[in-house]
């Protein structure tokens, strides 16, 4: 069974950073496309950033030029810099497949806020 555990999330003043990791327990995680996910209060989860087999990346409009998708196959992990923070980027943070989506993790609280 495939186990996605995400951490370093933590509440943050606006214009700050995190970076959060992803650490997937699956023999195959080279072969997948990756992706972070957030879910606000209220509001659908929604796809942030996501990163191909071949490292390609994408972002949406929200998060673009401040958030950073990268993976490290080796450790199997998953990871999201996220720069110049703002109030409406307060979600809880998780990360999964593109496609063939896996049950989600706990995923990790971050909190915008002065």
């Amino acid at each position: 069974q495939v186990q996605l555990v995400e951490s370093g999330g933590g509440l943050v003043q606006p214009g700050g950073s995190l970076r959060l990791s992803c650490a997937a327990s699956v023999r195959t995680f080279s072969g997948y496309a990756m992706g972070w996910y957030r879910q606000a209060p209220g509001k659908e989860r929604e796809l942030v950033a996501s990163i191909t087999t071949g490292g390609t990346t994408n972002y949406a409009d929200s998060v673009k030029g401040r958030f950073t998708i990268s993976r490290d196959n080796a450790k199997n992990t998953l990871y999201l810099q996220m720069n110049s923070l703002k109030p409406e980027d307060t979600a809880v943070y998780y990360c999964n497949m593109v496609v063939s989506r896996r049950p989600w993790g706990q995923g990790t609280q971050v909190t915008v806020s002065s």
